[in-house]
């Protein structure tokens, strides 16, 4: 049994416990990817992949649906509500989409063997100099009723699973007990963006009030769910793949997006932090084809666009057109990608379950490897 940072309930009767283990309860936290954008279709092209096929064995049941964990309970609270039951896809930003959680939770039941309750707290466009404030940070411009909003309705909201865990978990047995095993916070975009707040982003250490932020952050949680030592992920924006790797109109975002970067991940180099708060660069896990392969029906578009300008082109001759262009420009196999793969925007992670598959899988070794590191 892995060793867990902090137990929040006194097991009164071990022995009366003895064939039940602790219940393992793991928390995650963020805005719109963390809530997740990956539309459950694109995981059949995670198949197309010989590297990532393999996961469809986990993540798909016989006739192609989602696998459901009934091992893995989720309590999911977002801008559509509170959502429960026992972990599949679905859990995202909404029914038909899924996050980090899905093969997060998938990777704990495999590795663990154990029993696992997710928490989830995610919602859309929120930053953390603001939204997600930590107390200790103060009030940000004097508003009291936003500042920390979000900060303050997580903390409750996994207060309130961890008093009713029976709700989530019917086969819970309170002489089980139960402990926190980790948190991962994936967010990031809201903060990266804004000049106003961060403006010196541009230059070396503009983000250095993000770093401090995230600090805070990871000491009043830990505080206020009194969990001192709860195992931290930090999960880092890397929508677009590596800067290094960034092409055309990408280069000139790129000093800024590492810039950022580094500022995320930079309290893992805390001595406080040292063995119990890890970064997990998520964009190891960027798909560099499906990128180009977007980028490419971009200009296919943008041809359409001026042809049919030129030519005063309607309805089926612009279809016929496009069409027309794309096998010119793409193979068979690659249309097929796109169709299949992409699901969103960019910053989304191009609504690529493939990638975000990835990240959760990341997410989890990375809890997996702080627990280890603090036995």
């Amino acid at each position: 049994m892995l060793l867990c940072a902090a137990s929040v309930l006194i097991i009164a009767n071990r022995s009366a416990a003895a064939d039940k283990k602790p219940l393992k309860v793991f928390i995650l936290v963020g805005q719109s990817n963390m809530q997740g954008h990956a539309k459950i279709s694109t995981m059949e092209h995670i198949g197309m992949d010989p590297k990532t096929a393999p996961w469809l064995r986990d993540m798909q049941k016989r006739d192609g649906s989602p696998a459901v964990f009934k091992n893995v309970r989720m309590s999911y609270l977002s801008t559509g509500g509170l959502k429960e039951g026992a972990l599949t896809a679905g859990f995202g930003a909404d029914d038909t989409k899924f996050g980090p959680e899905f093969t997060f939770g998938m990777t704990l039941d495999k590795r663990l063997d154990e029993p696992v309750l997710v928490i989830k707290a995610a919602w859309g466009g929120k930053s953390l100099y603001s939204d997600f404030r930590p107390p200790s940070a103060g009030v940000y411009n004097n508003n009291e009723k936003v500042s920390g909003h979000y900060y303050r309705l997580t903390v409750a909201h996994v207060k309130d699973v961890l008093a009713n865990i029976s709700r989530v978990y019917p086969d819970y047995k309170a002489s089980q007990g139960h402990e926190l095993c980790g948190l991962v916070w994936f967010q990031g975009w809201n903060d990266m963006v804004n000049g106003t707040v961060y403006p010196k982003r541009y230059s070396p250490g503009g983000y250095d009030d993000y770093t401090k932020l995230m600090a805070q952050f990871i000491r009043d949680i830990r505080k206020d769910l009194s969990a001192p030592k709860l195992p931290f992920v930090i999960g880092v924006m890397g929508a677009g793949g590596p800067t290094k790797e960034y092409k055309g109109g990408q280069k000139r975002y790129a000093g800024v997006h590492q810039g950022f970067r580094d500022a995320m991940a930079a309290p893992t180099k805390l001595p406080e932090f040292k063995g119990n708060v890890a970064a997990v660069f998520t964009e190891k896990y960027w798909d560099m084809e499906l990128a180009e392969l977007k980028s490419r029906d971009g200009k296919v578009n943008q041809e359409v666009k001026k042809t049919q300008s030129d030519k005063k082109l309607k309805g089926k001759q612009v279809q016929e057109l496009r069409e027309k262009l794309r096998k010119k420009e793409f193979t068979d196999l690659e249309l097929q990608k796109l169709a299949k793969g992409i699901s969103n925007a960019e910053f989304h992670y191009l609504g690529s379950g493939k990638v975000m598959a990835g990240i959760g899988i990341g997410f989890a070794e990375a809890v997996i490897d702080l627990q280890r590191k603090g036995r």
